[in-house]
């Protein structure tokens, strides 16, 4: 499974990880800091964009292979296990980091719930949200990938987690797409 965080600059950073990845890919998890009136139609947006379905996480729905799910800008989202599979769990608990969603309450459940099944990519943005989390992901056996300092508009939390030790590799954007599928054994992306 795949996990991406992003703040500043996110956008355009997730819709280009995103075009690149095949129909068939692994169920993905996004938190991108966006305000709660945006986040559905930015799901919509990318949905008609990509290869891949995107929509807007919901409580307790089953995670699916080929489906992109993105936080609502209200809640935190996070990954549980249940009796029958993965769901989506969203949270309006406290910010984390100033931030609800957090991409530290994702990576942290991903860490938990997927371990070393797990890809965390954390993309550009201010701040240091997602660093610590993807830490976690490392530390569980998943495989990590920070954006790096050239292709950010803000390098914040990529920069944080690198400073952490948090990333198993810093690549640029364009590459993203690319070395997550390398690591899942899928081969070449959808426009490589």
């Amino acid at each position: 499974m795949i996990f991406i965080g992003a703040s500043t600059g996110g956008t355009e950073a997730i819709k280009q990880v995103l075009a690149d990845l095949p129909a068939s890919v692994p169920p993905v998890l996004i938190v991108q800091h966006m305000p709660e009136m945006f986040t559905g139609a930015f799901a919509r947006r990318l949905d008609g964009l990509c290869s891949v379905k995107v929509k807007e996480a919901e409580d307790g729905e089953s995670i699916q292979g080929g489906t992109v799910y993105i936080a609502p800008g209200h809640s935190h989202l996070s990954i549980v296990r249940s009796p029958t599979g993965l769901q989506c769990s969203l949270s309006r608990a406290e910010p984390v980091n100033r931030h609800r969603p957090s991409v530290d309450v994702l990576f942290s459940s991903a860490a938990r719930t997927v371990g070393a099944g797990a890809v965390g990519v954390l993309l550009t943005g201010m701040g240091k949200d997602g660093a610590r989390g993807l830490l976690e992901m490392r530390e569980a056996g998943g495989w990590t990938i920070a954006q790096d300092h050239d292709s950010c508009v803000v390098y914040g939390m990529p920069r944080e987690a690198a400073l952490l030790g948090a990333a198993c590799e810093v690549v640029t954007l364009k590459d993203v797409a690319q070395q997550i599928l390398r690591h899942l054994g899928h081969g070449a992306t959808r426009n490589g």
